[in-house]
């Protein structure tokens, strides 16, 4: 019986989880590619089964290989250790089916990415730092975005939306471009008033997800705006 062959533990799988969310945080996977992956790994019962959903990742250890990750990748030990339970939550939750995580340690997979708006309203400005991912979950609550200051850490920046009888306002820098093309819209609307592709410029924004009686704009600061109509554009 070869290695592929040997059966998996909970704690093997957990490791695998934390690598996939690691991947999420660096850009490297996308939060479908994720919760498919999750998915597959909490289903593995082989270290072939399990090590499938890793082999494309750069400067990973796999399941089962003595050798340590590359410097920089492997995450840090956490205090506690996460049970398949919490991960596939995540997983859940990144993808609108729920609406908490639920275990007050369970973080996400970036520190700060989760937005949360009830009865409320959120306004980011400034110089913030934008992670690679944001998820958004308002109910009957408004989120404002700004990034024309914002410091980024990558080109591309995922936010997943969970909205209902809510609205989300993008404001963004004249070279950025906005996708809007993947939202499911229940009685919403969404409208874009910039570019909206490709990432030709430093910052490209992806949002997809659900929208119930919500909306979403992007647009460019108003100044500019007026700039644009002042030129004639």
């Amino acid at each position: 019986m070869g290695d592929r062959d040997l059966r998996v533990s909970d704690v093997e799988r957990e490791h695998v989880g934390r690598l996939l969310q690691r991947a999420v945080g660096l850009g490297m996977l996308s939060l479908g590619e994720f919760t498919e992956r999750m998915d597959t790994a909490l289903a593995a019962k082989t270290r072939g089964e399990l090590n499938a959903v890793l082999v494309d990742l750069p400067g990973v250890r796999l399941v089962g290989q003595p050798a340590p990750a590359a410097p920089g990748w492997a995450p840090a030990q956490p205090r506690w250790m996460p049970q398949p339970r919490y991960v596939q939550a995540q997983a859940q939750y990144a993808q609108g089916q729920a609406h908490y995580l639920p275990g007050h340690r369970m973080a996400p997979a970036v520190p700060g990415n989760v937005i949360r708006a009830r009865l409320s309203s959120v306004d980011r400005k400034g110089s913030w730092q934008v992670p690679p991912t944001l998820m958004i979950n308002s109910f009957m609550g408004s989120v404002k975005l700004d990034f024309t200051q914002a410091v980024m850490s990558t080109q591309v920046v995922e936010i997943h939306v969970n909205d209902t009888c809510a609205s989300l306002e993008l404001i963004v820098p004249a070279e950025a471009t906005v996708d809007l093309n993947n939202i499911d819209l229940v009685a919403s609307s969404a409208e874009t008033k910039v570019r909206t592709g490709p990432p030709i410029g430093p910052l490209h924004i992806i949002v997809h997800g659900t929208l119930r009686f919500s909306s979403v704009t992007a647009k460019q600061p108003f100044a500019a705006t007026w700039k644009k109509f002042l030129n004639g554009a």
